[in-house]
């Protein structure tokens, strides 16, 4: 493997390794927040048109640009990404043909047959999970592969990708670690959502595979009088637990950690564990569950990309930026150095994975991602790296 200032992406084939020396920005392993020579950090967004790129390689990029809501300014931030990977990559070889969704499954749908009837060999996107649904459909009837933005698991399958953040790689990188320091008991208290039932389904198998117990599990309301009811119920079982997963966000945690303190929970006999929502600065300031544990990307990584993505669109990026930068860079690495064969599943889901701003990932045949996550404690109102994500899946 070669090693530069940035990480490039790394794709391991048969028994020997190619170094794919792309001269990518991807600062998960570099760390580092400097354009490359030659790159005009400085210049203005190109307008949204129909194409970017001008390579030979065409792929479809399926965005909500103009969806209602957060999901418009989500597509945008998408689609500046995906930009500024080609702005990066040398001499790229790829077409982007940039469709627009609308945030429905009847627009990814047509969407996905322009893209295709356009030459699209890859679909990148949609984001929401209904459009996967939709624009999978057509590019598997066209033995077309997709590489999409949704975190619900429920929507990958052969040949449709999703390179994503699911909570459900948060879970199995804490639990795991957890249960390496020496914990044995675990409970849980899961917000009553569909987000809390994924996570409860994921701690479930999480801890079942490690050969340790769950103590016992319980769902908390949105109100303060439902958490508190909650955190009572569960009160006695903790007397048998040494381990509390609660996964519970931004909005939820302040009130919940009142509750936690007001009956007595003891975060240095039950360590408080948690999942990438808790990478959140009020979060971190929460007394009840200093000294817990959370599994979530380095932050290195998308800082580094935040701040190149700030100089050239003059604007913050959303936190899934770093999905499409990721994706186009990985289709120019794979046009630039696997030939036909640079979209096949055999090179898509290859098990030592590639690099990206977030790090390490692969994807499984089943169309799911895994990540290499790392660790972090809630230490004196910071977040501090505690266990470091892996640099290659050989490690873990």
């Amino acid at each position: 493997m070669l090693h530069h200032r940035h990480s490039v992406p790394v794709l391991r084939s048969g028994m020997r390794a190619l170094a794919v020396a792309l001269s990518l920005v991807l600062a998960a392993c570099g760390g580092g927040t400097s354009g490359l020579p030659g790159f005009d950090s400085g210049g203005p967004a190109a307008p949204t048109g129909t194409t970017i790129g001008t390579g030979k390689v065409k792929v479809g990029l399926i965005l909500p640009l103009t969806a209602e809501g957060q999901g418009g300014v989500v597509g945008q931030s998408l689609r500046n990404a995906a930009e500024l990977a080609l702005t990066e990559f040398p001499n790229a070889d790829l077409t982007l043909l940039l469709k627009d969704d609308r945030g429905t499954p009847d627009g990814a749908r047509a969407a996905a047959q322009e893209a295709i009837s356009e030459g699209a060999e890859l679909i990148i996107g949609p984001l929401f999970a209904p459009a996967v649904q939709a624009a999978g459909q057509v590019a598997r009837g066209a033995n077309r592969p997709v590489i999409a933005f949704s975190s619900d698991s429920n929507v990958a399958s052969r040949g449709v990708y999703l390179l994503s953040f699911p909570p459900e790689n948060d879970v199995n990188r804490v639990i795991a670690y957890a249960a390496q320091q020496g914990r044995k008991s675990f409970a849980a208290l899961v917000p009553d959502t569909a987000y809390g039932k994924v996570v409860e389904a994921a701690f479930q198998q999480a801890v079942a595979s490690r050969g340790v117990r769950v103590a016992a599990i319980e769902r908390f309301g949105s109100d303060p009088a439902a958490m508190r009811a909650a955190v009572g119920r569960l009160m006695p079982s903790l007397q048998q637990a040494d381990a509390l997963f609660v996964p519970a966000a931004a909005d939820a945690m302040p009130a919940l950690g009142q509750a936690l303190q007001e009956a007595g929970f003891n975060p240095e006999r039950v360590k408080p564990l948690g999942t990438g929502v808790w990478n959140d600065a009020s979060i971190a300031r929460v007394q009840a569950i200093q000294g817990g544990w959370f599994a979530s990307p380095d932050t290195a990584g998308f800082n580094a990309f935040a701040g190149r993505y700030q100089q050239r669109f003059n604007s913050a990026p959303t936190r899934t930026a770093t999905l499409a930068y990721d994706a186009v860079s990985l289709s120019a690495a794979l046009a630039r150095t696997q030939g036909s064969q640079r979209f096949s599943e055999a090179v898509l889901t290859n098990g030592s994975g590639f690099a990206g701003a977030d790090g390490v990932f692969r994807f499984r045949a089943d169309g799911q991602v895994e990540r290499g996550l790392a660790v972090l404690e809630l230490r004196n109102g910071q977040i501090v790296t505690i266990n470091a994500a892996p640099r290659d899946f050989g490690t873990r």
